[in-house]
């Protein structure tokens, strides 16, 4: 199982939406290559085939990156 860097996925994240938001107010080629890119990314990131599954593990990434520092911060008080 892969375990992407938190950060990049929160970069990915964040360019995905960026991207797609651009993209849906005025669709171009340029922006429909940077969309396929990030979400090649993002699926490759998290081992996914699909947007949809992308997000979610990313999700997923993010939510035990959050519980690990949560058990951190209680351990080291």
């Amino acid at each position: 199982m892969l375990n992407p860097d938190p950060m990049f996925i929160r970069t990915l994240l964040s360019r995905y939406a960026d991207v797609q938001l651009r993209f849906s107010e005025r669709p171009t080629q340029e922006l429909q290559w940077q969309l396929d890119d990030v979400t090649y990314t993002l699926c490759v990131s998290t081992g996914t085939r699909t947007v949809h599954e992308a997000l979610m593990a990313a999700d997923g990434v993010l939510e035990r990156a959050a519980a690990e520092r949560s058990g951190d911060e209680s351990q080291a008080a």
